[in-house]
């Protein structure tokens, strides 16, 4: 449906040029959304898709390892949309002190994104409500370290922002004036809380195009807004575990991505961006049951290959175990994690070395890390970067 201009223009200045700035109109869209069958039975597809994921999480022996993995995947993959150029192997480099192959500043970038994610995840657990307080405290830890550190961290922003474009006049679009930005946070915060408000899954797919709309801080819109899905559906019970991360959906179609978020504050098609935003949660919690499985057959497959080793069998599956947390580790770590002697920990590696589950990646003889490469083949499918 092609309702016009979803929002009203206010001109302000930037860079001391006078622009056009967009102020988005409050949700919900005005007319209501046209809920066709063929659209009903899409969001029928990606409920669907939900549930699947989150039983599977609930039947998962320890479902803290697979959020600790989404999350470092979903971490790279929002981060390199951004331009970053660390892979997941980097990420877990750096998260052992050692040094990753790009440069310092990319991987510090999607260490804080894992941070931010995992204090949104705790304070919802804690109960504490998906508020602008909370996005305003994940901005912060987004932006606690590296590049944006000087970006009002933890705080909407003051000044005018631009997106696309080498100057304000010749930008590809303009958010809100500042003095905006409260407003429409505060208006975005009550949509999200509305009990009339639609259900989780198009509430969510408003609630990311006016978010982005929006663009409350100088810098890290795009990661917050990626980040805000996934708690959004956690929050509204949609996924026990916050497991559906659409980063890598939006990677794969970047063009229509933002073709279709402009077309929204351009004509007003909200049903397309949402048939786009249906489909991204379909394939994407589908493809997320589909690599659960995989990991499951993996992991048992291999404690069959361990089981066969004899009577040193025991203390390598404590080592394996912590390698299915920690797929990228040193012996110091696998030891202790473990609550193994170090020479207990030593002769594991080998083993698992020479029956082929791990991989030493420095060669060098002492502070040697080890990778569970097979564990992060799978889950290092799409994240490499762009």
């Amino acid at each position: 449906m092609l309702r016009g201009e979803t929002g009203r223009y206010e001109v302000t200045a930037a860079g001391g040029e006078r622009v056009r700035a967009f102020v988005p109109a409050p949700l919900p869209p005005r007319p209501a959304l046209e809920m066709t069958p063929e659209r009903q039975r899409l969001l029928e597809g990606a409920l669907l898709a939900c549930g699947r994921l989150d039983a599977i999480s609930g039947l998962l022996p320890d479902p803290d390892l697979f959020l600790y993995a989404y999350v470092r995947r979903e971490a790279v993959l929002s981060s390199q949309i951004e331009g970053t150029q660390s892979s997941l192997s980097d990420l877990l480099l750096f998260e052992l002190d050692e040094a990753p192959g790009v440069p310092l500043d990319d991987v510090v970038e999607v260490s804080n994104y894992v941070a931010a994610l995992e204090h949104g995840i705790g304070r919802l657990a804690g109960g504490f409500p998906l508020s602008n307080r909370l996005v305003r405290e994940i901005h912060a830890e987004l932006l606690s370290r590296g590049r944006g550190a000087n970006k009002q961290p933890g705080e909407f922003r003051t000044s005018q922002n631009w997106i696309g474009g080498t100057r304000p006049g010749d930008a590809q679009f303009v958010p809100p004036p500042p003095q905006e930005v409260e407003v429409c946070m505060a208006a975005l915060e009550r949509f999200m809380h509305d009990p009339a408000a639609p259900g989780a899954l198009i509430k969510a797919a408003l609630v990311h195009v006016q978010f982005e709309t929006i663009h409350p801080f100088l810098d890290g819109n795009g990661r917050v807004g990626r980040l805000l899905i996934a708690l959004l559906l956690h929050h509204d019970g949609v996924l026990r575990q916050p497991l559906l991360y659409l980063s890598l959906y939006f990677k794969q179609n970047r063009a229509d991505y933002y073709r279709l978020l402009d077309a929204v504050r351009t004509t007003g098609d909200w049903e397309s961006w949402l048939d786009f935003f249906l489909t991204g949660v379909r394939d994407t919690g589908s493809a997320a049951v589909e690599t659960a499985h995989r990991l499951l057959a993996l992991f048992e497959t291999d404690t069959e290959t361990i089981q066969d080793v004899g009577r040193s069998a025991g203390n390598i599956l404590r080592v394996f175990h912590t390698l299915r947390r920690r797929p990228v580790a040193t012996i110091d770590y696998l030891a202790d994690a473990s609550g193994v002697s170090y020479a207990t920990a030593v002769r594991a590696v080998r083993t698992l070395t020479e029956i082929g589950l791990l991989r030493e990646l420095t060669g060098r003889r002492r502070g040697r890390v080890f990778a569970y490469d097979r564990y992060l083949v799978i889950l290092s499918e799409g994240a490499q970067p762009l």
